[in-house]
């Protein structure tokens, strides 16, 4: 009996990793009722990375935080034994705002998370870097922390970026207009940073990963000892993945959107490379890439099926049902 994994990313703006993982298994189990399917949900380090962890067993912990523009917000992280997951997104995401504050959001409540999730006393803190609203250097973060001793425990920084903290690739200049700065905002938020970066420390502004989440990865690196990795080799450590592929016929990945950023730290492409010689196939929403230049073996776009995308984003449960059927009769051997 074939022996399946499904572990997709999230379909942004439509269905959250478990969702997309759960649809498609309903249509392999439909097309082979007795297929051996394990759901895997992963994420890249954004927004999406607790919600993978919980999947695979941690505990989802509540939390009211200060929001990115000072307003309290639920949030929460994940813990299972002496690890805990937490989301800058959560905190900080720029979901949480009604409208862009480029200049004004703060990481402020991200650092209250990091204090919690060391209240519980977790000794193994992964902290997403990604979907961020702010662009302050992490000062919001440190300020919530005051002071609080993280020695004796390993910070890892999980993120699908390197960009060092300043300059023409750092946090302002490449995510600062994506948060709805304007020119003259983003010299500003620079300038911000290059300040900031002198009394932490310069040295630590090229290093890999201090550019992320509007330089929060900075401050955790220069104050907190925090260590960067990929987002996607550490959530697959957190979920299990190389355990289960090793008695896996097929992998089943995906995300919103396939195309020529997916080789650069998304989550199907790092699968991929988790994989070995098990064959691997892809879902999303669209795909824009040869499938064979991601190392798949297959991709199955929702729009190849429902071209308007409205319908298609409306309908994106329903439609991975029947390509999970079709992986099934294409890939399974009943």
């Amino acid at each position: 009996m074939s022996h399946v994994i499904v572990a997709p990313d999230k379909f942004k703006g439509s269905l959250t990793a478990p969702q997309v993982a759960a649809a498609v298994a309903r249509g392999l189990r439909e097309a082979v009722p007795d297929l051996d399917v394990r759901c895997l949900p992963v994420a890249d380090g954004g927004d999406g990375t607790v919600d993978a962890a919980v999947a695979a067993g941690f505990v989802k912990v509540g939390r009211w935080v200060t929001g990115p523009v000072g307003k309290p917000v639920p949030a929460s992280f994940a813990v299972r034994g002496t690890t805990a997951v937490v989301e800058v997104a959560a905190a900080a995401g720029l979901t949480l705002l009604d409208r862009p504050a480029p200049l004004d959001a703060t990481s402020h409540g991200v650092g209250e998370l990091l204090k919690a999730a060391l209240d519980t006393g977790c000794t193994t803190i992964v902290l997403g870097l990604g979907g961020s609203a702010c662009t302050d250097g992490g000062a919001g973060m440190l300020e919530a922390l005051g002071g609080a001793s993280f020695d004796g425990v390993d910070l890892v920084l999980a993120s699908d970026v390197d960009n060092p903290l300043l300059g023409p690739t750092g946090a302002a200049a490449v995510y600062g207009p994506q948060k709805g700065a304007s020119p003259d905002q983003v010299e500003i938020l620079e300038a911000r940073l290059a300040a900031f970066a002198s009394r932490l420390g310069l040295e630590h502004a090229d290093r890999p990963g201090a550019g992320a989440a509007g330089g929060i990865g900075f401050a955790a690196l220069a104050v907190l000892g925090a260590r960067f990795r990929p987002g996607i080799e550490v959530v697959l450590e957190l979920v299990g993945f190389a355990e289960a592929v090793g008695e896996a016929s097929l992998v089943i990945t995906g995300e919103g959107s396939l195309d020529a950023q997916t080789r650069h730290g998304k989550a199907p492409f790092g699968v991929v490379r988790a994989s070995g010689d098990v064959p691997v196939v892809a879902v999303a929403g669209q795909c824009s890439v040869e499938p064979g230049d991601l190392g798949l073996k297959a991709a199955y776009a929702l729009l190849d099926i429902e071209p308007d995308v409205t319908r298609c984003m409306a309908q994106a449960e329903p439609l991975l049902v029947g390509i999970g059927g079709r992986i099934a009769r294409d890939w399974v051997s009943e």
